[in-house]
C-alpha cells in the first residue's frame, strides 16, 4: 500500500508557522504531508481545483485545513472531499477567540473535526489513517505509550 498522505491547506501564508508545527507533528506518525494555500474566499476555483486533484490520488488521506477569522475553507473542503477533513483553525488574539466559531458552527451536512492544536491535528489524522495502515498504527500506539510512561516517570519524581 502507499505512504498515507495529510494533504494540509492553508487559507494564506500568515498561516504558514501554525501548518509546519502540523506537519512536523504528521512526519513523525511516518505521514506524507503536502501543503498547499487556497482561500474559499478570494480564490475557490483554486481551492476546488487542489482539492480534486487530490481526490484523485488513490492514497488514503485526511485533509487539514488552516484559516482563521471566517473559516469558510474548512466547510467548503469538507463539502468537496469525501476524506476526513480537520479543522485546525490558527491562534489568534482579535475578538478574544470568539472567530473560533466560524470553524464550529457548519451547515448540516458538513462535518470538518475542529482541533485546535496543531499536534492534536496531525495526532488524530494519524489515528483515523492508521485505521488502514499498520505502520501507522503503531507509530500512534507507541506515541500514546510514550506519553503515559512521561506521567508515570512524573509521578514517581514526586517521592510520595
Amino acid at each position: 500500500m502507499s505512504q498515507p498522505l495529510v494533504v494540509i491547506l492553508m487559507g494564506s501564508k500568515a498561516d504558514l508557522a501554525h501548518c509546519q508545527k502540523i506537519a512536523e507533528a504528521a512526519q513523525s506518525f511516518g505521514l506524507e504531508t503536502v501543503l498547499r494555500i487556497a482561500s474559499a474566499h478570494k480564490t475557490p476555483e483554486h481551492a476546488l481545483a487542489i482539492l480534486h486533484a487530490f481526490e484523485t490520488d488513490p492514497r488514503p488521506k485526511v485533509y487539514i485545513t488552516v484559516a482563521g477569522r471566517s473559516n469558510a475553507l474548512s466547510g467548503f473542503s469538507d463539502g468537496s472531499v469525501s476524506a476526513p477533513v480537520i479543522a485546525c483553525p490558527p491562534p489568534g488574539e482579535a475578538y478574544a477567540g470568539a472567530d473560533i466559531y466560524s470553524s464550529l458552527r457548519m451547515p448540516s451536512g458538513i462535518a470538518p473535526a475542529v482541533i485546535l492544536d496543531p499536534g492534536n491535528a496531525a495526532l488524530l489524522a494519524a489515528k483515523i489513517l492508521g485505521l488502514v495502515d499498520a505502520e501507522v498504527r503503531q507509530k500512534v500506539q507507541a506515541h500514546q505509550k510514550m506519553q503515559a510512561e512521561k506521567i508515570l516517570v512524573d509521578d514517581r519524581e514526586l517521592g510520595n
